[in-house]
């Protein structure tokens, strides 16, 4: 009995984890020396085009001015770096076969009182969610070219509380701008 408990606390810690975290890749120019950035602007051109509430842009541009900040980063009229953002959405559907579980229901194609409470494995289950992508664009606004680009891509759930769904955007952002300054080639091995 305790190792079926056990075995459902790490299916459900493994789910809950698998729901909550955000995986990030970024994308750099290799020829670029970033020592040489130190200001930056929001540019306009691009965020205008992201399909996202004014709201959220707001919320992802707050955050990634706490993140630029916490850089070394100042706002700047006549800026190193141009900051781009872009996101993407799609629904995502999940089948489980043969779940393990507790319960009651139907016993030889028809409903049986009877048959509940006992472990069994039972049919496919449906999972939907919606996982979203955040991309986070640094742009050299003498050049013109796009230098680094960071993307975090993870659930978002349909979140009513603003709190919640703040805390959820600063994460994303969060995790994105870990990535940079990029570590040259062959640093950390």
């Amino acid at each position: 009995m305790k190792s079926i408990r056990f075995l459902l606390l790490l299916v459900g810690t493994a789910l809950f984890m698998s729901c909550s975290t955000v995986r990030v890749i970024s994308d750099y120019d290799t020829n670029t020396n970033f020592n040489q950035y130190r200001s930056y602007a929001f540019y306009k051109t691009g965020i205008d085009k992201a399909q996202i509430s004014d709201l959220d842009k707001k919320r992802i541009l707050r955050a990634i001015e706490t993140e630029m900040a916490s850089k070394g980063f100042v706002k700047s009229e006549n800026p190193d770096l141009l900051v781009s953002i872009f996101t993407t959405e799609k629904e995502r559907v999940d089948v489980y076969n043969n779940n393990f579980g507790w319960g009651w229901g139907y016993g030889w194609g028809y409903w049986n009182p009877w048959f509940w409470g006992g472990p069994g494995w039972y049919g496919p289950s449906v999972s939907t969610r919606t996982e979203g992508a955040l991309y986070i664009d640094l742009i050299d606004s003498e050049r013109k070219e796009l230098v680094w680009q960071g993307r975090g891509t993870g659930t978002l759930g349909n979140m009513q509380d603003v709190r919640k769904k703040e805390a959820r955007i600063r994460e994303f952002v969060s995790k994105i701008m870990e990535k940079y300054p990029p570590q040259p080639m062959g640093a950390g091995r």
